[in-house]
């Protein structure tokens, strides 16, 4: 019984520094987030892309690409300055654990095991810039499908830097039905080979 009743509290002590370590990190980002819509755009722009993709009117669909051209604009803008001012965050609140499951301050427990979050913003800022410039001349269905592979490894890694890896990549499953794996696979080589060399290394 005494085994039972100290592994009970062991379970609630840490499921409490859980809490506060995630309270934490969320509350870092979003007080930086919170001063731009680039959670509205970015869902603007997911609805914006179903909607031409479903146009069968050859006119109105290109109406619609063309009408998008400003959102993703705004995005990469609105991306790019949310990451200058999140750069300027503390090294040692923006490291991130590489282990799949969340244990409490295991950025600080295991140092080695961690990355920037940081660095990797930098590496989905320049991600989604390239695919908005389109500078392959992509026809607006691939650069659609470009730009949301971009913005959905950026979600994740924002869902890493809140809760863990596992988490993050089942809410890419259910609200997305996008795997991990895929995501990385769907991303321009340049953007996946940065991220896999930070994450990894």
């Amino acid at each position: 019984m005494d085994i039972f009743i100290l592994a009970l509290l062991i379970a609630i002590g840490a499921y409490t520094l859980k809490l506060k370590d995630e309270r934490r990190r969320i509350g870092l980002l979003g007080s930086h987030l919170g001063k731009y819509q680039i959670e509205k755009l970015m869902e603007s722009l997911t609805e914006g892309y179903l909607r031409a993709l479903g146009e069968v009117n050859p006119e109105r669909r290109e109406l619609i690409w063309g009408l998008l051209d400003s959102s993703e604009q705004k995005l990469c803008d609105q991306f790019n300055s949310f990451v200058a001012e999140f750069s300027r965050v503390e090294e040692a609140d923006a490291r991130v654990s590489k282990l799949a499951f969340h244990i409490p301050y295991a950025d600080k427990l295991f140092p080695t095991a961690t990355f920037d979050f940081r660095k990797v913003l930098s590496i989905h800022a320049e991600g989604i810039t390239n695919a908005a410039k389109n500078s392959l001349n992509r026809p607006p269905k691939n650069k659609a499908f470009a730009i949301s592979a971009e913005i959905f490894l950026m979600q994740h890694s924002c869902h890493w830097f809140c809760k863990s890896k596992a988490v993050a990549s089942a809410r890419m499953l259910v609200r997305h039905q996008t795997s991990y794996a895929l995501l990385l696979a769907s991303v321009a080589a340049t953007t996946r080979n940065a991220y896999c060399a930070l994450i990894e290394g």
